[in-house]
């Protein structure tokens, strides 16, 4: 595999959780009653549409193609999620739990790439992942404390 397609092929598996994210947050929004956390997932939802733009252009750059879409196990999230909302007397705190969940499954993948010593990726993409990385940790943080806020 040449190095530009295994840089690819790893910013690929972040655009695939991107879109898993962007859809999640927006079923998220859909199922919580409080403004002001609707509105955090709402904005998360716009943050993810631009992380997934600026993780195609960089696949792009590397003469690759970008993934067209989420992934089954985001599907199935988002099935847990109506679930256990449905199911549930407090569906915003179910939602950020959920919400929670998929955060850091993101920055474990971020974290993975950017710390993986076999793969020396072009301060570009660096930056790019180091600034979406950081984003979805305070992201995690925002969510956390708004549980704590409902529960």
């Amino acid at each position: 595999m040449r190095y530009t397609e295994k840089i690819s092929n790893k910013l690929n598996e972040l655009l695939e959780l991107t879109y898993d994210a962007e859809k999640g947050y927006k079923l998220a929004a859909a199922k919580v009653d409080s403004p002001t956390v609707r509105n955090f997932l709402n904005d998360r939802v716009k943050q993810r549409y631009t992380f997934g733009h600026e993780l195609k252009a960089e696949i792009q750059e590397f003469g690759q193609l970008p993934d067209k879409g989420g992934s089954v196990k985001g599907d199935l999230h988002r099935i847990w999620m109506n679930l256990t909302e449905t199911l549930s007397s407090n569906g915003t705190e179910k939602m950020l739990k959920e919400v929670e969940r998929g955060e850091k499954a993101s920055l474990e993948a971020y974290n993975e790439i950017l710390n993986d010593s076999d793969m020396v990726l072009p301060p570009s993409t660096e930056q790019i992942l180091i600034r979406q990385r950081d984003a979805i940790q305070a992201a995690l943080n925002t969510s956390i404390m708004y549980e704590e806020l409902v529960s």
